[in-house]
């Protein structure tokens, strides 16, 4: 069986400045995590400064237009270009706050996969949701959004991160078990359509990732690791994550 290689991925979301960028390179590269996949996505003034520490790196989001008249928006090619690897698509706060459906989510993961970066498909519930036991048929809906417009095959070069509405910025954390169980469930439908893209597949686990719950977490069979929030501000605290993932591969 082919090992999955854990990641764990910072989103900065609005904050951050080039002081925390110097200093989360200095912090990750002196904790030397071989074994691990560690990206951060800072907003985009920042990119530039992120990618020359030498940090993997990924953009919060891109268009799903290739180039034009679109003020304010940002190409998937030029991020490329600029050195990221990498790109967040279908962020909650991208879905609630700036209202992306599912088929505009879909054609930028497809804008992404077009010019090379890797799209981390971030899928989840609201805790309306949860309650009315919709979680899987909510999930079952955003993934499908991409496989029927791409095929499954698409997956295989992707990142799927399963982030519970009602846990982010809320300091509430999906239980181990309760993640494990959402993450199984993607795993399992996917691999009714491929095995092998399922089995190679990292699903991340987002949701008040933090020092305390990450151990746990990382240890269930389906978690590849995290996208981490607020605890991706301090480079101590993301370092901890991060060497969670790392004593967990």
């Amino acid at each position: 069986m082919k090992l999955r290689k854990k990641m764990v991925a910072g989103n900065w979301k609005m904050n951050g400045s080039v002081e925390l960028v110097n200093q989360m390179a200095n912090a990750v590269k002196a904790a030397e995590l071989d074994n691990v996949d560690v990206v951060v996505f800072p907003p985009f003034p920042l990119l530039s400064n992120a990618i020359n520490t030498g940090l993997n790196v990924g953009s919060q989001t891109v268009s799903h237009e290739e180039a034009g008249a679109f003020t304010g928006e940002v190409d998937a090619s030029l991020v490329y270009e600029l050195g990221c690897k990498y790109t967040l698509v279908g962020h909650s706060e991208r879905r609630s706050l700036y209202g992306e459906s599912d088929s505009l989510i879909a054609k930028k993961f497809a804008r992404a996969q077009s010019s090379q970066l890797i799209p981390i498909l971030c899928v989840g519930e609201t805790e309306q949701e949860r309650e009315q036991d919709l979680t899987e048929s909510v999930i079952s809906k955003q993934l499908d959004a991409v496989i029927d417009d791409l095929g499954v095959v698409s997956l295989d070069k992707s990142v799927i991160a399963y982030e519970p509405v009602w846990a982010i910025g809320t300091g509430k954390t999906a239980t181990p078990e309760q993640a494990q169980q959402v993450h199984q469930f993607i795993r399992t439908k996917i691999a009714a359509l491929d095995a092998d893209v399922a089995q190679s597949l990292i699903i991340l686990y987002g949701g008040s990732v933090n020092e305390s719950s990450s151990e746990l977490l990382f240890a269930q069979p389906d978690i590849d690791g995290g996208l981490v929030g607020g605890a991706s501000l301090k480079p101590d605290s993301f370092v901890s994550i991060c060497q969670s993932a790392q004593g967990n591969v």
